[in-house]
C-alpha cells in the first residue's frame, strides 16, 4: 500500500506543477492583446515608396538567392532555416516554424521574394507564389496566446484544486480519489485547449472559434469532473469486497451446525418401558 508521505509528495508535485502551469498561462493571456496589436499594425502597414534605408513599419517586398536551406527534422532546438542572399552578396539568415509549404521546396539558387517589415523578413514567397510565414512573421501568434492560455489555466487550476485537496483530508481514500478525478479532468481541458487550436490553426478559422468550441468541451469535462468527484466522496468509486456475500454465507452455515450440535448434545435420552 502507498504510504502517506508518498502521498503527499504526490500532493505537493502536483501544486508546484500547477503553480507553473498557471503563471505560463496567466503570461501567455496577457500576450494575446501585444499579439493582436502587433499583427494589426502589420496587416495596415503600407508598401514602401523606396528601398528602406533603416528598420521601418513599411512592407518592402525584396529578391533574395537562396544560398542553403534545411529542414533540422529530428533536430533538438533547431528550426528549420534558410541562408538566403541579397543581390549585393549579403546574407540574411531566415527561420520558420515550419517546413511547408516553400522551405521544403526551396533549392540552393532558387530565387524568392522576401516580404520585409520592420527589418526582418516576416514572409517569404516562392516562384510559384507560394507563401510561408517565418518565425518572425506577427500573424497566427494571438491564436497561439489565447490557446495556450486556455490550455495552461484550465488544467492548472484543476491541478491547483487537486493538489490542495489531498493535504486538507490526509487519510481519507475517498478524497484522495476525488481529487484525482478533478486533476485528470483538469488534464483532458488542456488536451481539448490544444486540440482545439490545431483545428482552428489547420482550417484557417478566426480566433474566435477557439473559445467557440472549446467552451462545450470544457464544460462537458467540468460536468463529468463534479459528477465524478462526488461518485468518489459518496465511495461510488471504491472497489468492491470480493467474496463478501459469500464469506457471510459459510460463516451462517458453520454456525447453524455448531448450533445443531449443542442441542443434540444437550437433548435427554429416551427411556423405554420395560
Amino acid at each position: 500500500m502507498e504510504s502517506a508521505w508518498h502521498r503527499t509528495m504526490r500532493a505537493v508535485g502536483w501544486l508546484v506543477i500547477a503553480v507553473v502551469t498557471l503563471v505560463v498561462g496567466v503570461i501567455s493571456a496577457f500576450g494575446v492583446r501585444e499579439a493582436l496589436a502587433r499583427e494589426r499594425e502589420f496587416r495596415a502597414a503600407p508598401a514602401c515608396a523606396s528601398v528602406p534605408v533603416k528598420a521601418s513599419g513599411c512592407l518592402w517586398e525584396q529578391d533574395f538567392t537562396v544560398r542553403r536551406a534545411a529542414t533540422n527534422r529530428g533536430k533538438k532546438n533547431k528550426s528549420p532555416e534558410a541562408d538566403l542572399s541579397l543581390p549585393s552578396g549579403e546574407p540574411w539568415n531566415v527561420t520558420f516554424p515550419q517546413t511547408d509549404p516553400v522551405l521544403s521546396e526551396m533549392r540552393p539558387g532558387d530565387h524568392v521574394v522576401g516580404l520585409i517589415w520592420h527589418g526582418r523578413v516576416v514572409e517569404v514567397r516562392d516562384a510559384d507564389g507560394r507563401r510561408q510565414q517565418t518565425s518572425a512573421g506577427p500573424v497566427g501568434w494571438p491564436e497561439d496566446h489565447l490557446g495556450g492560455a486556455l490550455a495552461c489555466v484550465s488544467f492548472g487550476l484543476a491541478a491547483l484544486v487537486g493538489g490542495l485537496w489531498p493535504l486538507f483530508a490526509r487519510g481519507d481514500r475517498r478524497h484522495a480519489k476525488a481529487a484525482a478525478v478533478v486533476r485528470w479532468h483538469g488534464v483532458g481541458m488542456g488536451v481539448a485547449a490544444i486540440l482545439t487550436l490545431w483545428a482552428q490553426a489547420n482550417n484557417d478559422w478566426p480566433m474566435w472559434a477557439i473559445p467557440a468550441l472549446w467552451g462545450p468541451l470544457a464544460l462537458l469535462l467540468l460536468a463529468s469532473m463534479v459528477a465524478f468527484a462526488i461518485g468518489a466522496l459518496r465511495g461510488d468509486l471504491d472497489p468492491p469486497v470480493d467474496g463478501s456475500t459469500g464469506s457471510a454465507g459459510s460463516a451462517g452455515s458453520a454456525g447453524s451446525a455448531a448450533a445443531r450440535e449443542e442441542l443434540s448434545a444437550n437433548s435427554p435420552g429416551i427411556v423405554r418401558d420395560r
